[in-house]
């Protein structure tokens, strides 16, 4: 179903409570955003369920939501005597917290110990899974001797072998096994650079075509996992024969495409949603997304871990709150503010900022600077260029892909951008970050565009700064 798709504006407000106030009220009165999407209820004479896949990518040390995913996960399998499999696609930890990188994730850990003895548990390397033990065999193994069975078609340069197989069966039910395959995004400045040297990735499309086929040979039934993006699974879904499946990561989306009898869905991010596959005796599917709230209970088994680590870990100027919520933004919502932010600190008309620049969505309530560094992850200069009415035009029409579009105009890496005022006849100033500004053509779809860096203005100050309206 495709919503309205218009993107809100943000006017400057006097205060920090009226501006996160005003922030709030915009996302409010906006369009629904189809970011937790669920597909059709199957028909009431639909054949039994013959097993479920509980699916989820990009989690990114989550704190906050990883205790009620945990109690979440635990609930499905519970509520149906039907084989499970757990699937991570991708990207558990996050190298910008300070609590992951001081205790070298032993939250994360100890969320992926659990999994397993929940239902049988796969994890499709991404390109953020060592960023806190930088050799990315450690953490394969590390994995395995959890329980966990690991696939990956990357290849360790200093032996020539592959971390882990690129396809691997797993248990689902007597006598029954799901066949799973894993790619990834070949990227390789999205990897820890300490690790650039040990990393060969295959081109996604390339490899899919040249060993798919192989790697599906035989299988009762196939899962794709995919933390290669959205343009490049583009290329790999039509190798699929019909009625296998595919998870995609590493753009941190949430959305169902179906293709034939196969089905296809991006799972969100940051621990705010999972995904769920359903597989029928007759060979349909469907497939659902769930949202996680960071408001309920948590998981007995990780709580007070998660408490007493947050506790010990974190400093006074961490826990320090920068700014009162009076409601929670979407991850899009909170994308669009801070690049109206960029555009008011820049002088410009219109702000973009790249989709994986941002991590989680504003939350509610007192906002902390450890939950900041988690809603802006990276920092970076600030560019502006001049382009033509129709040009901005162009650029909105890429931009905003958290909005309903179709499959086919979906790109991968793209931006949140939003406006302050009606544009002019003239040309527009438009202010991204160096690093989009820098890789326009992956985030733009244009390679002329003149940037220019912002003296003294940087991301991550601005967008304090909007919130606390100094």
């Amino acid at each position: 179903m495709e919503l309205n798709s218009a993107v809100p504006s943000f006017a400057p407000l006097p205060d920090r409570r009226r501006l996160l106030q005003g922030l709030a009220v915009a996302a409010l009165a906006a369009p629904v955003i189809a970011h937790t999407a669920h597909a059709a209820s199957p028909a009431p004479d639909a054949a039994p369920v013959t097993g479920r896949v509980l699916a989820m990518s990009d989690i990114h040390s989550a704190y906050d939501r990883l205790g009620p995913l945990l109690a979440a996960l635990e609930a499905e399998v519970a509520s149906q005597p039907v084989p499970h499999v757990i699937a991570i696609d991708g990207d558990s930890f996050e190298h910008g917290n300070v609590v992951t990188v001081r205790t070298d994730g032993v939250i994360d850990w100890a969320f992926l110990a659990e999994l397993p003895k929940i239902a049988p548990t796969i994890f499709n390397i991404g390109n953020h899974d060592n960023d806190i033990t930088t050799d990315l065999a450690a953490v394969v193994a590390r994995l395995q001797r959890l329980g966990i069975t690991v696939i990956s078609n990357i290849i360790d340069t200093r032996t020539g072998a592959p971390y882990a197989p690129a396809a691997a069966d797993v248990p689902f039910g007597p006598n029954r096994t799901l066949r799973v395959v894993g790619v990834v995004t070949n990227s390789i400045n999205t990897y820890p650079a300490a690790s650039r040297a040990d990393l060969t990735i295959p081109v996604p499309g390339e490899w899919a075509r040249a060993n798919l086929a192989q790697a599906m040979a035989g299988a009762e039934q196939v899962l794709v996992m995919s933390h290669a993006g959205v343009s490049k699974d583009r290329e790999i879904l039509p190798l699929l024969p019909d009625g296998a499946h595919m998870i995609g990561g590493h753009n941190h989306l949430l959305f169902q495409h179906q293709q034939g009898r196969s089905q296809y869905a991006h799972t969100g991010s940051w621990a705010a949603a999972y995904t769920t596959l359903t597989l029928r005796a007759d060979g349909t599917a469907q497939v659902t997304s769930t949202p996680v709230s960071a408001t309920v209970a948590p998981s007995p088994r990780i709580a007070d871990l998660i408490a007493t680590t947050l506790a010990a870990t974190l400093t006074p100027e961490e826990t320090a709150v920068i700014g009162v919520s009076p409601a929670a933004l979407s991850l899009g919502d909170t994308g669009r503010a801070v690049a109206a932010a960029m555009a008011r600190a820049a002088g410009a008309q219109t702000g973009f900022i790249g989709h994986t620049t941002l991590g989680a969505g504003l939350p509610g309530g007192p906002v902390s600077r450890y939950a900041f560094d988690a809603i802006v992850r990276f920092d970076g200069k600030l560019m502006v260029a001049e382009v033509t009415p129709e040009r901005l035009a162009q650029l909105m029409r890429r931009a905003n892909q958290d909005r309903p579009i179709p499959f086919a105009d979906r790109l991968g890496d793209f931006v949140y951008g939003a406006s302050l005022d009606a544009a002019p006849a003239g040309p527009i100033r438009i202010v991204t970050t160096d690093w989009c500004a820098t890789n326009q053509s992956e985030y733009f779809g244009v390679s002329d565009l003149a940037f220019t860096e912002v003296p003294d203005l940087r991301v991550k100050t601005v967008a304090t700064a909007a919130i606390q309206h100094r």
